[in-house]
């Protein structure tokens, strides 16, 4: 890690071994009305939760947990056959109230000082494009953060992950069932069917997250899956 990457370090006694190399990076809002709040919480060992950096709105970088041990930011969750995503990833906390206490858009700062970070962390790591994900792909059924609201086109213009695609036509696939699978093949869980389609509305179709399947969701991801087969992930 860069030094000048990280403004503060804040020790946070909730980690232990990884079991995994590194081979995704998940990004999560806070969810607290403050950041003295989150950061006071990542900290408790009570609280059992924590994560390798948390990003104030004003641009701030605090690394609570080094890379090389695990973090605990994901919980139950599952991407591309990972159980333990905890024990394969980078978690990065933003400050942000989150849907409970006033959900609003990510200060420019705070993505500014994301940029760099996610694309260290990408480069030393080798972190594929589509292994860059939100906490609400990772736990559809629990979780729905960073949200709507996240700026993941920025991220994408820097090469930092997919991008979203801009299908020329819809598409409907012969059954709800055939989606369901198809989404499986990208990376979600789908134990929960209308969760899963609900984050990956959340991520790559944010205008309009209802989890109902349509031609419109039918093309992007087709496209994605397109994407994966070809190799162009990274």
């Amino acid at each position: 890690m860069r030094s000048w990457l990280v403004q503060r370090h804040v020790r946070s006694p909730n980690r232990n071994a990884r079991q995994l190399p590194v081979t995704m990076i998940v990004l999560h809002y806070t969810g607290m009305r403050t950041a003295a709040e989150a950061l006071e919480r990542l900290c408790d060992p009570a609280a059992e939760v924590s994560a390798h950096y948390l990003i104030d709105e004003d641009g701030t970088v605090i690394q609570l947990v080094d890379e090389a041990e695990r973090a605990w930011h994901a919980g139950r969750s599952y991407w591309r056959g990972i159980t333990d995503v905890n024990s394969a990833s980078v978690g990065i906390e933003l400050v942000n109230p989150g849907h409970e206490f006033g959900y609003r858009d990510f200060p420019k700062a705070q993505i500014d000082a994301l940029l760099p970070l996610l694309g260290d962390i990408r480069r030393r790591h080798q972190v594929p494009r589509g292994n860059v994900v939100g906490h609400s792909d990772v736990a559809p059924a629990r979780k729905q953060d960073p949200g709507e609201r996240f700026p993941w086109p920025i991220l994408a213009r820097h090469n930092l992950c997919l991008p979203t695609p801009r299908p020329s036509m819809r598409l409907v696939y012969d059954n709800p069932g055939a989606f369901t699978l198809a989404l499986e093949r990208f990376g979600y869980d789908i134990s929960d069917e209308a969760a899963a389609v609900r984050a990956f509305q959340r991520r790559f179709r944010p205008s309009l997250i209802d989890g109902v399947i349509d031609g419109e969701c039918g093309a992007l991801l087709f496209e994605l899956l397109l994407e994966r087969d070809l190799g162009h992930t990274r």
